[in-house]
This record gives structure tokens, C-alpha cells and sequence, in this order.
């Protein structure tokens, strides 16, 4: 079996080649594209690609726009972050997808169902179009400013320059990349449920944290993390060993 990867991070493409040759080591990887503009010029030439597997959100722009400048024949499996409310899409035009990050038995499976129906698999240009008209739709809304207390004003903070939250003594804080405070009027399991998941994390219990504060992880005691961050926490921010996988996950995303 020849199959084409279509991801723009370098991370998740040899995690899927290693992931795919583990299962099948017979199943050859005949290029890895990481742009829509790339896999258009791919498609638009012949090629031997039985199988594709192609990541939603590259380089340059989502990979619907591919379907759009060229006619992939063959079928495809979709590799997404989107939560499971956003994939109901997939299953209304019935697209075959893998969630992020990718499962070996999840993965495995998807190639056995290849494997059986190869030639009933196939992606139809309508089925995309439902599928971006139903995601531009109900796409979820983030909260990206909040409106904070400064003396006797109200001053807005852009959710992006917060690098974390942290609770403490029931008074939960915003603490900007500037190392500015900012008391929030919210508790932590609202905001986070209000935040861009893919920019923001709950850490543990004390701490929603940004991606981009991230400084460096150091492995502690018993499978713990420590996270530290910039600007500095006062409290240590320890990452229990139950979430230190889903947390490197999250990062290595």
C-alpha cells in the first residue's frame, strides 16, 4: 500500500509514519506534504497514492482549499484536533477521521476498514463543502478579552496576553506577559471552559496556563511534571502524573 501524509508539523508526520510502518511496516510513505500549495501541485501530476492522510489546519491554509484547485480520487482519512461536538460533521458526510493526538489502535483499525472497502471510501467535493458549511456554522466562540478592574476604571485584556491564571484563596488572578495582576470575577472551571483550548490548559487545580508562557518542562518525582513559565509563578506549577502525558500532548501540538 502507497500512501501520502499531508501534515504541516514536522512532530506529528513521523509520529504517523512511525505509528503507520509499526502496524504495517510493508505500507510505503511516498511523501509527506505540508502545505495545501504543495499537495496541489502533488495531486495535479500522476502519482501512485492509494490512501491520504491529511491533516485539517497547514502552512497556508485549511486543506479543503485543495479539493477546491485539484481531484483527489482516492480516499482519505482526516487527521483533526476539532473537539467531538465538531466532529459530528465528519460523521453527517461520512468522512472517516482520526483525532489527535493519534491513537496506534484507532489508527490501525481505520487501515483495516481501508484495507476491506478501499474503493467505497472516497471523498466527494460536495461532502467537503457540507463539511465547511457545517464547521463555519457551528464553530465554537473563545472568549478574547476581559475587562479587568484598574483603580477606578475598567481596562480590557486581550485573553492572548494573559499567561496564566491562577486561583488562590478563592481570588483567581490573570497574570499578563508583562507580569501585570488582574483580578478575574470568575471561577477557574468557567474560564475554562471559555478559553481557546488549543492556547490554553488547566494545568491542575491552581493554574490555567497559556502555551506561549511555557518556558521549559522538568521532570519531577513519581511520573510529575514542573512547568515553568515566563513571567515567573511565586507557586510552583506541578503537573500531577495522571495529566503529565495529556500535558505534553497539549504542548507537542
Amino acid at each position: 500500500m502507497k500512501v501520502v501524509i499531508i501534515e504541516d508539523e514536522l512532530a506529528a508526520s513521523e509520529q504517523l509514519t512511525y505509528l503507520i510502518h509499526k502496524i504495517d511496516s510493508s505500507i510505503e510513505i511516498l511523501t509527506v506534504l505540508d502545505s495545501v500549495k504543495s499537495a496541489v501541485a502533488y495531486f495535479n501530476k500522476p502519482n501512485e497514492a492509494v490512501l491520504v492522510f491529511m491533516d485539517i489546519h497547514l502552512a497556508d491554509g485549511l486543506s479543503f482549499e485543495i479539493f477546491e484547485k485539484t481531484n483527489i480520487t482516492i480516499p482519505i482519512i482526516f487527521t483533526t484536533a476539532y473537539d467531538q461536538y465538531a466532529l459530528k460533521a465528519f460523521k453527517v458526510n461520512s468522512l472517516d477521521y482520526l483525532l489527535k493526538p493519534i491513537n496506534e489502535e484507532e489508527l490501525s483499525i481505520a487501515i483495516k476498514k481501508f484495507s476491506a472497502r478501499p474503493q467505497t471510501r472516497t471523498v466527494s467535493y460536495d461532502n467537503i463543502q457540507q463539511l465547511v458549511q457545517f464547521m463555519q456554522s457551528n464553530s465554537p466562540v473563545f472568549k478574547t478579552t476581559f475587562l479587568v478592574h484598574q483603580r477606578d476604571e475598567l481596562i480590557p485584556v486581550k485573553a492572548e496576553d494573559i499567561a496564566y491564571f491562577h486561583i488562590e484563596l478563592s481570588i483567581v488572578t490573570a497574570t499578563t506577559f508583562k507580569n501585570q495582576s488582574f483580578v478575574i470575577d470568575k471561577k477557574l472551571e468557567d474560564l475554562e471552559k471559555e478559553l481557546d483550548p488549543y492556547n490554553f490548559h488547566r494545568a491542575n487545580r491552581q493554574f490555567i496556563i497559556n502555551r506561549n508562557a511555557i518556558k521549559s518542562i522538568k521532570f519531577y518525582f513519581n511520573g510529575k511534571l514542573i512547568i515553568n513559565v515566563n513571567p515567573p509563578s511565586k507557586e510552583r506549577i506541578t503537573i500531577s502524573k495522571a495529566k503529565s502525558s495529556e500535558i505534553k500532548t497539549w504542548v507537542n501540538n
